[in-house]
């Protein structure tokens, strides 16, 4: 079993690693898409960079990155627990891509990726309260800030009542602290009212 465990975040880690964002931003501008907006390599920063088509491109593919090691931890490992921890691996991955020099995005995306692998049924609504966090404030990252912890405990409350396995609300609550901690900047910006909003502060020199 320990093998299983070991295969299947190795898996993760190196898919969550795969830096899209960084991918299409070369293809895309011809350069390091780090070097503008939040330095970030996820979703949010390839939009205010880059535009909807490739960032829509790299949100699908950093998804991909969550779910793909948590549907091999069910269905190839037959094991819950190895799908949460490859999951898991996948959103370190994102956020620390050991192809990318460790500096990757937020991990919002794979989160919800490792999510929709987990526990399809239940990932259905976490993007309508995105979407509706976004279409409210205008702020990707009140998105993410509120929008996680508020998903992760809907999974929780799930496994509490027994209608999902304890090993992927564990995983919610990981992915939720590590995106709650790569946020830190976003919030204190959101306080000083310094955040940009959807379509602002992509040829900022990266912040952060």
């Amino acid at each position: 079993m320990i093998v299983e465990y070991a295969a299947n975040a190795a898996l993760g880690y190196l898919l969550g690693s795969l830096p899209w964002g960084l991918i299409v931003g070369y293809l895309w501008l011809g350069r390091d898409i780090r070097d503008s907006g939040s330095g970030k390599t996820g979703t949010t920063n390839v939009l205010r960079t880059a535009g909807k088509g490739p960032a829509a491109l790299v949100m699908l593919l950093d998804i991909a990155k969550g779910a793909v090691p948590a549907l091999v931890g069910r269905f190839v490992f037959d094991s819950n627990e190895v799908a949460a921890v490859g999951a898991g691996a996948a959103v370190v991955g994102h956020v620390w891509p050991v192809f990318a020099g460790f500096r990757g995005g937020r991990g919002v995306a794979s989160t919800y990726g490792g999510v929709l692998g987990l526990a399809p049924v239940i990932s259905i609504v976490f993007p309508l309260i995105g979407a509706a966090l976004i279409g409210a404030t205008r702020y990707v990252s009140v998105m993410s800030v509120v929008g996680v912890p508020l998903c992760a405990a809907i999974v929780v409350a799930a496994a509490a009542g027994g209608w999902l396995d304890w090993s992927y609300a564990w995983y919610c609550i990981f992915a939720t602290v590590l995106v709650e901690y790569k946020h830190l900047p976003n919030i204190r910006r959101l306080l000083s009212g310094t955040e940009p909003r959807i379509g602002q502060g992509g040829d900022r020199p990266a912040t952060g």
